[in-house]
Order: C-alpha cells, then structure tokens, then sequence
C-alpha cells in the first residue's frame, strides 16, 4: 500500500526544467533511493519532499494527507510534516553537547522534560552514543559525528526518514559501516526512507526499490535486481556497476568493428534494433569469460593490462580499436598482458548507439 506519494511533481527554474512531471509511490517502511549523476534532480526532488522547495506542479501525499499542491495553493511547513531529515554535511552543533544537540529538535516542539528525555536516551541508545552523551560532537570521528545527526532525525519519531548523500563525507569503511546501521535501524523502526545517492553501491545495498533519474526525468523504477539484470536503457546500464560498451555497424545482417573487424554471427541483434545502423554492444566486465581462439562464438582481443585488485584480477582487453574490461576470479587461469585472447559473453545487451 502506498504511504508517500508524488503525483506529476515539477520544478522549473527560469526556462530550466529540473524535474519533470515526476510520479512514485512509496511504502510503508520501505527504503527507496533516488540514484543518479549530478544535477539530475534528485536532490531538488528531497526538497520539495521535504517542503524546503515549492513545486512548481504536482502534488506531495503522505497517507492521507496533501502536503503540497500549488494549484490548490495547499503546503504544509517542513516543520509540520513530522520528517526526519539527513543532510551530507552533519549539521551537529559543537558548543551543544551530543544529548543536546539530539534534543533540540524536542525541546522547539516543546515536549515536557520527562518525555525529550525519553526519546533523546532512546535515540542514543538506538545510534550508540549513549556513553558519549555529555561529549562535545567536535570530539568524535565523521562516522561520529552522522550518528549524531541520525539519531536527532530519530528522536522526532519520523514519519519518513529523508537522508541526502548521508555518507558522501566518509571514508570507505565508514561508509560500508553506517549504510548497514542505517538499514537496521529502519528494520527496527519502521519509517519510510527516502534516500539521495550518486553511488550505485550504496542504493544497491540499502533499497527495496531504486528510481534511476537522468536530467530530472525517471528512466527506470525496480527493485535493485531488476534494474541489474534488467536495465530499461543504455544509460540506466551504464549507471549500474562497472559496464563495457563496443561500438559496432549492422549492415546487410552482419555486424563489424568501425574498424573492420568481424563480430561472431552467434551475436544477434534484437528485432527493435534490425534496423539500426550504428549500435553498441554492452557487456558487464564480471559476465566475461575467456574462451580458446578457436571457439567460433569468441570475441578476439589482446591483453593490454592485467591488475590484481584482491579477490578479483581485472583485464583491459583491445579489440580493434577499442577497449573492454573483463573482471575474474583471481583464482581463475588467465591470459597474460600482451597475449591474444578470445571473450565469450555470458549475457550480453544490445542498445542504439545514440540511445
């Protein structure tokens, strides 16, 4: 059942479009991240979410309640719609303590003592600063300091939980670290989150469901699996892991390298492509094995680099003149750089070239 909902939601600034007649729903206690590069409209969308932005068409839902329409010239403040809001930069006060600053949203509501002492021990306790209540948050690390800011978006019992590049400040494991607590504590809450990233891996991780936007329109809505295995586009492929793409001609049933070299018959094209000239051949460096020369369905290349990256060794393959990645096992047996080499593709994806 839907709990927040975005019905034809646009903002223009000027003669620019940053969102363009955006629909979603989302459910009650599901986790929904916004991905995409940036400057395409996913963190305007927060805002307007949020009510720190106007709309300039559509409406904002949650439950029953209209929380922005400006046709029926209707908005709620940002302060009234029970958000719990996470911004990139951690936005903590240093001359508060960390109890404090976790109960300072409580005490503008102006709660009676007892409860904003309730609430804010048990949003430390949920987030772990409990022993750190009386520090000073210019005391602890950035993962610290986030913690902060989560736990004073808790306190304030979120209907929906919106967090902006919440972990872009952080350290690699940090980052790791704090996306699984951020999921555990939505498991053990039950809000609503509403999540902004450029980083696949992060959205892949944390979401039930993923909104791929390019240039403030959706390209795909799904759940992390299906945007993996089942992109709608060449760009919703391109944003989702690591990608190759060949760039190749159809003419006459047969498909070449610009530069001349064959692509094996085995590679057929879709039939909503039959009849494009120039096409590219995507591929995910993961989804690569290596085949013998002879194999007739073997795309040929040569070795030009071979980098042992931990678990995996990954491979820049020429073919032609272009390049492919190929990412293995580094237990698996592989050509070496400068040795000849033949890809078998275990799934790949064919797109227009100016698609």
């Amino acid at each position: 059942m839907s709990y927040v909902r975005l019905v034809n939601v646009t903002k223009r600034f000027g003669d620019v479009t940053a969102v363009d007649h955006l629909n979603y729903e989302i459910g009650k206690g599901e986790c929904f991240s916004m991905l995409g590069p940036s400057g395409c409209g996913k963190t305007t969308t927060l805002r307007m979410v949020a009510g720190f932005e106007d709309l300039s068409d559509g409406e904002v839902w949650v439950g029953d309640r209209l929380l922005s329409s400006p046709k029926k010239n209707h908005y709620v403040p940002p302060e009234k719609r029970n958000f719990g809001m996470v911004f990139q930069a951690f936005a903590v006060w240093p001359h508060l303590s960390v109890y404090e600053n976790v109960a300072f949203p409580l005490r503008i509501r102006k709660l009676d003592d007892k409860e904003i002492d309730q609430r804010t021990t048990d949003a430390l306790k949920a987030t772990n600063l409990l022993k750190a209540k009386d520090e000073s948050p210019d005391f602890l690390s950035g993962g610290g300091k986030q913690r902060v800011a989560l736990a004073r978006a808790l306190a304030i019992n979120p209907d929906v939980m919106l967090l902006d590049e919440p972990l872009s400040s952080l350290d690699p494991h940090l980052r790791e670290e704090m996306r699984f607590e951020i999921k555990d504590l939505q498991v053990k809450y039950g809000f609503s989150i509403i999540y902004v990233t450029h980083d696949q891996s992060e959205a892949m991780a944390l979401s039930d469901r993923i909104l791929v936007m390019k240039l403030g329109v959706v390209q795909q809505i799904d759940t992390p699996l299906n945007i993996y295995n089942h992109p709608a586009n060449k760009f919703v492929f391109s944003f989702i892991g690591l990608s190759n793409f060949l760039a190749a001609r159809q003419a006459d049933g047969v498909i070449t390298l610009p530069e001349g070299g064959a692509i094996p018959k085995s590679f057929l094209l879709p039939e909503r492509l039959q009849g494009e000239t120039n096409v590219s051949l995507a591929s995910r460096p993961s989804e690569i094995d290596f085949t013998t020369m002879e194999d007739p369905e073997g795309l040929h290349g040569v070795v030009t680099r071979k980098a042992f990256l931990g678990e995996i060794v990954d491979y820049q393959i020429k073919i032609g003149e272009q390049f492919m990645r190929v990412q293995k096992s580094r237990r698996d047996e592989g050509p070496e750089s400068g040795g000849a080499c033949a890809l078998h593709l275990l799934r790949p994806f064919w797109y227009a070239e100016n698609e």
